[in-house]
């Protein structure tokens, strides 16, 4: 067999759902493993990868030189392939720096060590009993699953209810739905909501383009876009923890991607507190809106001429 054939095995035999026993996987899972066509499972090597940089540069330089993936798959492997191998326990995600930023650029992901080790037998007397082994001992790592999903963050959305995952960033977005929108976008509407495992957590698509707001995977989308159809408005609100305010750069970002939109336009970003907001004050864009989870009744104006509303 080749190695693609050989990685999906391993896949199928570590308990990836079929989705995930494809070939984009496999081609992931031998990237992680630095694991070439003529070289040896025993050999496989565990290193922290980026995406782009390392997963996907080693797959079209050893497996798809003919036909490579372009940089626009990168979310395909992300939210296709890692994510669900992360969840599945058998990768790590920032293992080497575990409290970077979400969507930082040096996000980097590793196979855990006791999946290594259960790889480097693929292909030798011990993979049976290895393998055997690693799955009789899974329901530890349902157990570590479990515990993740009783701190998941609550949210209702027009009575549906989300399951946000665990972090500081994702209760800041909670805040701004739960806190924000009802004092100063009331009666609006939830039109994107990302989440820190799933970027397109919720998406309203159809209204996304009748406001000709066009998401593609290119798309620069803020954290949250509420949109208030009594006054015309939409709110573009980036929930800030550790980076990501609305700075002079990203609003020229966000103003292109809302240049045909015929609403006008409420930028906002949001901080947990004054202490994280005086971290970031110096690089805030004139003419946005700052708001503060632990004072919900106020809003924080950078500029003097006008109060919150729509630039022109």
């Amino acid at each position: 067999m080749g190695k693609i054939t050989e990685a999906q095995e391993i896949l199928k035999n570590l308990g990836l759902p079929i989705p995930q026993q494809n070939e984009m996987s496999a081609l992931t899972l031998l990237a992680l493993c630095n694991i070439r066509e003529d070289d040896h499972w025993e050999d496989a090597t565990r290193d922290s990868k980026r995406i782009t940089k390392d997963i996907m540069s080693f797959v079209n330089e050893n497996y798809k030189k003919d036909s490579q993936y372009a940089p626009n798959t990168r979310e395909t492997f992300r939210r296709q392939v890692l994510h669900q191998f992360v969840q599945a326990g058998i990768v790590n995600y920032n293992p080497d720096i575990p409290d970077l930023p979400v969507n930082s650029p040096k996000a980097h992901y590793a196979l855990t060590e006791e999946t290594l080790e259960v790889i480097k037998t693929y292909g030798t007397p011990e993979w049976d009993s290895k393998i055997q082994q690693y799955n009789a001992t899974s329901f530890l790592r349902n157990r570590y699953a479990e515990e993740r999903e009783m701190h998941r963050i609550p949210l209702m959305v027009e009575d549906k209810e989300y399951q946000l995952s665990p972090g500081a960033h994702n209760a800041l977005q909670a805040a701004v739905i739960s806190e924000f929108a009802p004092r100063f976008a009331h009666g609006g509407k939830l039109l994107y909501l990302g989440d820190t495992e799933d970027k397109d957590l919720h998406i309203e698509k159809e209204i996304l383009g009748k406001l000709k707001l066009h998401v593609t995977e290119h798309s620069k989308l803020p954290d949250i876009i509420i949109y208030d159809s009594e006054r015309e408005w939409l709110f573009l609100i980036e929930a800030v923890t550790s980076h990501g305010p609305i700075s002079a750069k990203r609003l020229i970002e966000l103003e292109d991607f809302t240049k045909d939109c015929p609403c006008g336009i409420v930028y906002v970003t949001a901080f947990p507190d004054n202490k994280e907001f005086r971290k970031h004050s110096a690089d805030i864009a004139w003419e946005t809106e700052v708001w503060l989870a632990n004072a919900p009744d106020h809003m924080i104006h950078f500029n003097g001429d006008r109060f919150i509303g729509p630039r022109k």
